[in-house]
Formats: C-alpha cells, sequence, structure tokens
C-alpha cells in the first residue's frame, strides 16, 4: 500500500539518487523533477537514470527563460548583494525551482515534496518556505533531517554502499573535494577542503571563468540598453554582435565575463540558521550588470528616491537569501523597487578585461545630469551666492556640536 505520492526535486547525483530509493523503500511513490536552470548538465540520462531507479514518472523542465526574467532581473532592478559581495545565484535559484515543484504536485495529486539539502544549510528553509507559500497543505520529506536517514548515512562512503547494493551507479571520477551548485547566474562551491577558510582554493576549482591573468590581453567593450531598470539589448561595439531576448542578453554577458575572468569572490557570510560558512562563486554576467545598472541608474534616478531604494535593495538581498521571495514583505519590496525603476533607461558604454568592468560613458532620454547646469564653465541657472547661506544653514548643528563639546570640557 503506497503512503502517497512524492515530488522529489532530483538533480541525478549520489544524494538525491539514493534518496529516490530510500523514499520507494519507505513505501512512496516517486516523480524526479529535474528543473533546467541553465547548469552544465545531461538531463536525458538523468532522466533515463531516475526512470531505473524506479520513479513512476520524470518531469524535465527548461526555466532558463523564466529564471532570468522572472528572477534574475528583479535582482538586476535591485542591485541586490548579500553582505555586500554575494550576487545571490543560488537563493535566487531556489524559488524558481520550488515554484514548478509545486505546480507538478498540485498537478500529479502529489501530497508530499522533497529535497536533498541539508540539514545544516540555507537551501532548506528556501525550498520549504516557497513550497509552503504556494501549497499550504503539501507535506515535506527532507530526509538529511530524519534521524533514521542521516543516521544511516554519516557520508558519502554510506551512500556509495548503498548505492551499489541497489543498482544505483554511481560516478566512476573522483568527486572533487568539495561541493558544487551551478545554474546560470553562477556556480558556487563550499564544503570539503574549503571550510578551513585559511585554504586557498586550487586553480582548477573554477570552471565557469578564465584566471584574469589568462585571460585575453584585449578588452571587449559593450553596449548595455535598459529600460524599467532591465537589460534589453547588449551589443558589442567591436564586432557589433547584438543579442535582445533576456536569456540571449544572460548568456552572452555569462560569455564575455567567462572570457575575462570577471565575477570571482571568496567569501565567509552568514547563513539564515546562525553559523558562517565560506563560499566561492563565479558570477561573471551578474557582475557585468550590476555595474552598469548601477551606472544608468544613478544617472537617472532622483537623489533621495535613489537613497531610499538602496535600502530596499538590501532587504530585497535578505529576504532572498533567508527564503523569503513569497512573502508578502518581499512581494512589496519587489513592488517598490520596480516602481523606482521606471525612468531607468538608456545605454551604458562599458570594458570588460582582466577580471574587471570598467564604466566608459553613458547616455539616457530620462537623464537628471545637468550638462550646463554643472559646468564650470558656464554659470547656468544657478547664483554661486546661494551657496553662503547655505552652507551656514548647515553648519548650524556642527557649532552646537562644538559648543556642547567645550561645555563639557570646561566642566571636567
Amino acid at each position: 500500500m503506497s503512503k502517497g505520492t512524492v515530488v522529489l526535486a532530483y538533480s541525478g547525483g549520489l544524494d538525491t539518487s539514493c534518496i529516490l530509493v530510500w523514499l520507494k523503500e519507505q513505501g512512496y511513490d516517486v516523480i524526479a523533477y529535474l528543473a533546467d536552470i541553465g547548469q552544465d548538465e545531461d538531463f536525458e540520462v538523468a532522466r533515463e537514470k531516475a526512470q531505473k531507479l524506479g520513479a513512476k514518472k520524470v518531469y524535465i523542465e527548461d526555466l532558463r527563460k523564466e529564471f532570468v526574467q522572472d528572477f534574475i532581473w528583479p535582482s538586476v532592478q535591485a542591485n541586490a548583494i548579500y553582505e555586500d559581495r554575494y550576487l545571490l545565484g543560488t537563493s535566487i535559484a531556489r524559488p524558481c525551482i520550488a515554484r514548478q515543484q509545486v505546480e507538478i504536485a498540485r498537478k500529479e495529486g502529489a501530497q508530499y515534496v522533497s529535497h536533498g539539502a541539508t540539514g545544516k544549510g540555507n537551501d532548506q528553509i528556501r525550498f520549504e518556505l516557497s513550497c509552503y507559500a504556494l501549497y499550504p497543505q503539501v507535506k515535506v520529506i527532507a530526509p538529511w533531517r530524519i534521524p533514521e536517514f542521516y543516521n544511516r548515512f554519516k557520508g558519502r562512503t554510506d551512500l556509495m554502499e548503498y548505492a551499489k547494493k541497489n543498482d544505483i551507479p554511481v560516478p566512476v571520477t573522483p568527486k572533487a573535494p568539495w561541493s558544487m551548485d551551478a545554474n546560470l547566474m553562477h556556480i558556487s562551491y563550499e564544503s570539503g577542503i574549503l571550510e578551513n577558510p585559511k585554504t586557498h582554493a586550487p586553480e582548477d576549482l573554477y570552471l565557469m571563468t578564465k584566471s584574469p591573468k589568462d585571460s585575453p590581453d584585449t578588452a571587449d567593450e559593450l553596449e548595455l540598453e535598459f529600460q524599467n531598470g532591465v537589460p534589453i539589448k547588449v551589443t558589442n561595439i567591436k564586432d557589433k554582435t547584438s543579442k535582445s531576448s533576456p536569456l540571449e542578453i544572460y548568456m552572452y554577458l555569462n560569455e564575455i565575463g567567462s572570457k575575462h575572468g570577471v565575477g570571482r569572490i571568496d567569501i565567509v557570510e552568514n547563513r539564515f540558521i546562525g553559523m558562517k560558512s565560506r563560499g566561492i562563486y563565479e558570477t561573471p554576467g551578474g557582475t557585468i550588470l550590476l555595474s552598469a545598472h548601477l551606472d544608468i541608474e544613478t544617472f537617472t534616478m532622483d537623489k533621495e528616491v535613489r537613497r531610499i531604494k538602496q535600502g530596499l535593495g538590501v532587504k530585497f538581498a535578505e529576504l532572498v537569501y533567508n527564503g523569503f521571495w513569497y512573502s508578502p514583505e518581499c512581494d512589496f519590496v519587489r513592488h517598490c523597487i520596480a516602481k523606482s525603476q521606471e525612468n531607468v533607461e538608456g545605454k551604458v558604454q562599458l570594458s570588460v578585461f582582466k577580471g574587471q568592468v570598467y564604466i566608459l560613458g553613458r547616455e539616457s532620454p530620462k537623464s537628471l545630469y545637468n550638462e550646463e547646469l554643472v559646468s564650470m564653465d558656464v554659470q547656468g541657472d544657478y547664483d554661486p551666492c546661494d551657496a553662503s547661506g547655505f552652507i551656514r544653514i548647515s553648519a548650524v548643528r556642527l557649532r552646537e556640536h562644538n559648543r556642547l563639546q567645550g561645555l563639557a570640557g570646561a566642566s571636567q
């Protein structure tokens, strides 16, 4: 007698393959779900493997376009960076994957969803909060939080033995001594030898970007055109290559950024669950976009609006990192950020070279830059005498502060 149907977020790797068989052992009917969000994966091989292991059905969903439009683009509008450095490539992917997992669960009448996220990380939170928000009645099976599972499988050796016993194909090449998560936006590396924060990353770790020292000696110059704060076109100024669909734009920026070694970071970050972790990330296209968007935004957005929006961007990054994409507060913040982007329109020219992005120039029909007003050679509609009063008023509190300090010093 079946305990019910579970939709498993399946990658084809050792962990989720073992979880698939284990769920069947527990009496569940398993539907395997693979999300194509731009990772380098042979999905047909993964499909065959899931079927061989006894999956009742296998869904392979190409989510690349919606990943860019519905998730990456709002993060570009927000200039979303977690703790000043991390561009959220894994965090942003989870609500995209979970949304389709829930769709499949509803379609198939499945009462359960499952995933292979560990009990110490952020992903368990991101997946499950997304699923509960979109499908409140769903039940989550998280094997790495179930004692009978994690006591049985204490490490990779136990998983390998279980795989051999159950005819689960295992990788013939040795596993890299770290874990990796890849998608269209980035690749992340953590765990294993990287858990010692002093250990330098070996050069062969990086799969998405060239080392800047091995990158070309000639820069690529690009023009990025924005509308409502998102790119609508990218053009290579030298060879005239041009892309205009969201997915093509992002893939082309990845290509250029990868070629020049752009977007590598090595950080220690604060997980939502309360511990610090060390992560290494490659985000080539996202790093180019951040530089370009910051530039066109400052050019076209009112100073005080932008100051408020900066705070919203920090809040957005925290919400996404912590798994609250489908919360009312994140919906509100995204709406406010989108409103702020209505005049963020124009073109930015930039150079990509040896791991860096250099802004060259910008233009916009919505520019708030007044060349005559700011010019040192033309008086324009500005009376320099007005600055005297402005400075004196601004100095009132400074003088009062100095007076108070003087009184405090005199009383000692």
